[in-house]
């Protein structure tokens, strides 16, 4: 986990004293000190596999759209199709640049007839809202970051409902997958999501900043809740196969090369910034595409690692790569360059070509 090198200070969440009174190892990430792991990543990892696993997620952005012209404001921005949405619905889209490449992937909340939420990427905050207020400017719509106004807490693993029902009487049972609703938990007002990020259930808790840490100690305190860092939520995106923003989403990929050409609507009644270049591409021979690769040795391919042929010819690379604990195997995911058979390639791996196999994604898909 890297810094944002454009950072210009590094900031803390409205949870930083907790983390370090857990002891967390806190790292610069995308500008924000973040709690990489508390103990064992393997453990926090596997607890939200098995259990529940409470993340701060409060370096996110929270970007809001208001006013009657705001749905057409996002229609033009973005690729998807949102107009359409229900309120109390949400749907992952991008925000693309005029040649297609992303710039960051996002999460859309419907709130009202008039407002919507943009989650944006924390490294990218300052690009989206850049964008959607460029974008918006013919419509009737105000454009508003209020995201060091928030705190985002996750609660995510297969107890997270059960769990989560004991400091709410919100319908958590009645909330589908990508949906919001506006409750209280634990006594503090809350917006309560089930967009998770782990390949397990769970929910994300949008509150005022000020409330962040009553909120975190009412949730740790239950037993068998287990506060997990970046390195555990990395491990559990990838074998999720969940797309990681600077690994295999960048300004030079678009969606249809990281097989993402479903969130693409070119068929929607409204122009968008970068349609023109989108549907070209969806028009013509796949070029390079990306792919999941389990190892057959113990050495973890990792993000730059070159995929070579059984000749040692390169023909791709790894974006993000990481020991399995769920496979309990090396796993990556990896764009290879167009026409690559998918039989008889390695990783290099500091010099050594270790052996891997083409799957499919997601390496992990929950019962």
């Amino acid at each position: 986990m890297s810094a944002d090198p454009s950072s210009k200070a590094v900031k803390k969440t409205p949870l930083h004293d907790v983390h370090q009174d857990l002891g967390a190892h806190l790292v610069d990430f995308a500008g924000y000190l973040m709690p990489l792991r508390y103990a064992s990543e393997t453990a926090e990892h596997q607890a939200v596999r098995t259990g529940a696993g409470l993340f701060d997620l409060s370096h996110m952005g929270e970007i809001f759209l208001s006013g009657p012209g705001a749905a057409g404001a996002l229609d033009h921005a973005l690729v998807g199709n949102l107009s359409p949405m229900a309120v109390g619905k949400a749907r992952y889209t991008m925000i693309c640049d005029p040649d297609g490449g992303v710039l960051d992937d996002l999460i859309v909340y419907r709130l009202a007839d008039e407002t919507w939420m943009v989650v944006a990427n924390a490294a990218n905050v300052a690009v989206v809202r850049a964008a959607l207020t460029e974008r918006a400017a013919g419509f009737e719509a105000a454009v508003d970051d209020r995201s060091d106004a928030y705190a985002l807490i996750a609660l995510q693993g297969p107890r997270a409902q059960a769990i989560l029902a004991g400091f709410t009487e919100a319908p958590l049972a009645d909330l589908r997958y990508y949906a919001i609703l506006a409750d209280r938990v634990a006594g503090l007002d809350a917006l309560i999501a089930r967009t998770g990020y782990t390949g397990e259930d769970g929910f994300e808790l949008f509150v005022d900043a000020s409330d962040a840490v009553a909120l975190w100690k009412a949730l740790a305190a239950v037993d068998g809740v287990v506060p997990a860092g970046l390195s555990a939520r990395d491990t559990l995106r990838l074998e999720a196969g969940m797309p990681l923003y600077g690994n295999e989403l960048t300004a030079e990929t678009t969606p249809f090369e990281a097989g993402l050409g479903r969130v693409v609507k070119l068929d929607k009644a409204v122009d968008f910034v970068g349609k023109a270049a989108l549907a070209a591409q969806a028009q013509t021979p796949a070029g390079r595409r990306l792919v999941g690769l389990v190892a057959r040795g113990r050495r973890a391919p990792r993000k730059g690692y070159q995929v070579v042929t059984s000749g040692g010819t390169p023909c791709g690379v790894v974006t993000s790569g990481a020991p399995s604990p769920t496979l309990g195997r090396p796993i990556a995911m990896a764009y290879l360059d167009s026409g690559v058979e998918e039989t008889g390639l390695a990783v290099d791996v500091r010099g050594r070509q270790e052996p891997v196999d083409v799957v499919a994604l997601p390496f992990y898909k929950r019962s």
